[in-house]
């Protein structure tokens, strides 16, 4: 059960949430992009074939989109907390059963779906609690906590790979998964909005007459509390429908760059050493990306929805352009542009999405976003390899996504248009007119008074 938040607190507790949907933030996503240090030990160990082995993350990823409406459902049902502890105790689960290793079937069961609903279900909460407890900063706050993902997966991927050393694949899934249950303190620190609303009542209430302690009583058994069912039917809603179109486009395009950038670095003849600065360099710039952007966007300059459409313009573009890179450095420096303007686009989607659908149904909106979000996701890579084979070049794939990426800003400026003719609207239907009685009223008066000096001058 959640609370009211029309007028949510915007600062005050609300930054301790967003320190803690920053650290939920980095113990999921960011273990989900640094799985891959797993991928050949595990091959190894049940002598599978690459293909096979994959589908562990595949389930993963999969199983993350899927159960995004059920977790934003249980929010509604109950709290973002219990949903983030129960992720939190999901994703352990995960990886402690996933130590076992008793065959690449139980593997997808354990690292594949019980690690990826809890994910869904830690991830989804706090990004969502977030945005409850912020309004005028919510930008900002969830450029943030997103940024916790960057911060992660820069320093995981030594990290990880230090534990495959020293205590085998197995003995690592373990102790990754001793490390998430830091989730579930995360989700205690995520308290209700509910109860900082009637914290910040009692304390305010304490200076009235004693003898209205019964009435105190009764007003925080009447809190605003609300049992709202998912709703479906945003399905139906034009504007989330367009926004909803723009999340496949960009899925689609997204999961792209990633999976053809060491490739195409080696084709350039870069070493390995330096390819795999090129990653830390997307995190780096990333994390910068979701920060300022975040920033920018509290500054109310302009409107959320028209810097995501300049920031997936300028994502395009920086892809049209990576693969005229022809050696290492001109690499790095379309690389780091794709990177910031990248965590520029996370930094604000979101919120994007709450200015949309309104906070009633954001938790809503949210999960059936990620559900819709997933297709884009699916298809894009598949696509891309097949426009790769097809083209026989790596750069085939990011002009792929670049034009795909295109494609999705049209939609946004559709939606924009569509916004502004309903506020236009709106503004027109609400208009006050002009009465005419009170003129008639103050103008009667004037034509007497002239009636009467007319007679007047006559009877003279």
């Amino acid at each position: 059960m959640q609370s009211k938040d029309s007028n949510p607190p915007d600062g005050g507790y609300g930054w301790v949430v967003v320190v803690s949907a920053f650290m939920v933030m980095g113990l999921t996503a960011a273990v989900l992009k640094t799985f891959g240090l797993f991928f050949v030990e595990i091959q190894q160990q049940f002598g599978e074939l690459a293909s096979t082995t994959s589908w562990i993350t595949s389930v993963t990823i999969a199983i993350f989109h899927l159960g995004a409406p059920v977790a934003s459902s249980l929010c509604a049902r109950y709290t973002h907390r219990a949903v983030v502890i129960t992720g939190g105790l999901l994703a352990f689960s995960g990886m402690a059963l996933g130590f076992l290793g008793l065959n690449m079937v139980w593997m997808y069961a354990t690292t594949g779906f019980l690690q990826g609903l809890g994910i869904s279900f830690s991830w989804t909460s706090a990004i969502s609690i977030v945005s409850h407890y912020f309004s005028k900063k919510r930008a900002l706050a969830n450029a943030i906590a997103s940024a916790g993902e960057c911060a992660f997966a820069f320093t995981f991927g030594p990290f990880f790979q230090w534990l495959i050393c020293q205590y085998g694949w197995k003995g690592a899934l373990l102790i990754i998964g001793g490390i998430q249950l830091n989730i579930c303190v995360c989700g205690v620190l995520m308290r209700p909005l509910a109860s900082s609303c009637l914290l910040e009542a009692s304390c305010s209430e304490m200076e009235t007459p004693p003898g209205n302690s019964a009435s105190r009583t009764d007003n925080a058994d009447k809190s605003p509390i609300t049992h709202k069912p998912f709703n479906w039917m945003l399905a139906r809603q034009p504007e989330f429908v367009l926004y909803a179109i723009f999340g496949i486009l960009a899925a689609m395009s997204f999961f792209v760059p990633p999976l053809f950038l060491v490739p195409l670095s080696y084709s350039l003849g870069v070493d390995e050493s330096w390819t795999a600065s090129l990653l830390s360099i997307l995190a780096m710039v990333d994390f910068a990306g979701r920060l300022l952007c975040g920033w920018y966007a509290n500054l109310h300059v302009i409107k959320t929805i028209h810097l995501l459409t300049m920031a997936i313009t300028l994502i395009s573009t920086s892809l049209m352009l990576l693969p005229l890179a022809n050696n290492y450095l001109s690499l790095a420096i379309f690389t780091g542009f794709y990177g910031f303007f990248f965590g520029t686009t996370v930094a604000v989607h979101i919120t994007v999405l709450a200015d949309v659908v309104g906070m009633p149904d954001f938790d809503s909106a949210l999960g059936l976003f990620m559900l819709i979000r997933s297709t884009g996701g699916f298809v894009g890579p598949p696509l891309a390899g097949l426009i790769v084979d097809m083209a026989g070049d790596y750069r085939a794939g990011f002009y792929m996504a670049g034009a795909t990426l295109v494609l999705s800003a049209g939609f946004l400026v559709t939606l924009d248009q569509l916004q502004q003719r309903k506020e236009r609207g709106s503004q027109t239907n609400t208009k006050p007119k002009t009465p005419i009685l009170p003129y008639l009223s103050l103008s009667l008066p004037k034509l007497q008074n002239r009636r009467y000096h007319r007679k007047h001058d006559v009877a003279v």
